[in-house]
């Protein structure tokens, strides 16, 4: 009997032309499963995720260039690479501890819904770019991050402790914290009260 040879796969990378823009034109990594692509989250930035209604009150904290993303009520702040593992620490500090606020981060090993890029039609229901990243571009220097320390013996600082280039995580967390605390006791107000 002679042996068969399985005909060659497609690797998915090669297949979904979406997958390719953000691979080829941002330099983005996707996740390898099969299925609508994802973006790989820790590596070149975290994602901040909060109720669409609360984000739109941050944004005033985001450069002008840092990407923002859409996926029903929910709205994906892009942040610095590693602001997930700050954001605990950060809301602690900022007196939010043990306050529900829909306010969450994404961080090394996550993933996030890739949205559809500008000027690609979508399905209904996809995520959406806002603001969306600009092929071409890096998009660290753009994206929010805890301010730095002066480099030892240079005197300076890294990119994004200048507000002109990214702007603070801290305030933007603040707001967004408020702005879900916010949303949140609206939400709660409109609610019939239970009586026993």
């Amino acid at each position: 009997m002679a042996p068969t040879v399985p005909h060659p796969r497609v690797p998915v990378e090669q297949s979904d032309p979406v997958r390719q823009w953000y691979e080829n034109e941002l330099g983005w990594a996707t996740a390898p499963e099969p299925g609508p692509v994802r973006l790989l989250t820790g590596l070149r930035f975290d994602v901040l995720e909060l109720p669409a209604e609360a984000g739109f009150a941050a944004l005033r904290h985001l450069g002008p260039k840092a990407p923002v993303a859409l996926r029903g009520e929910t709205m994906r702040l892009l942040v610095g690479a590693g602001c997930a593992d700050e954001l605990p620490g950060l809301l602690d500090w900022l007196e939010w501890r043990g306050i529900p606020l829909g306010l969450t981060a994404i961080g090394v090993g996550g993933r996030m819904d890739a949205p559809t890029p500008p000027g690609w039609s979508g399905s209904q229901g996809a995520a959406v770019w806002l603001r969306p990243p600009e092929p071409g571009c890096e998009v660290e220097p753009t994206l929010p991050a805890l301010p730095s320390l002066p480099c030892v013996g240079g005197g300076g600082t890294a990119p994004h402790s200048d507000p002109a280039v990214g702007s603070d995580l801290v305030r933007l967390v603040d707001t967004a914290a408020t702005q879900c605390h916010r949303v949140r006791l609206r939400r709660r107000s409109r609610q019939p009260l239970a009586f026993s």
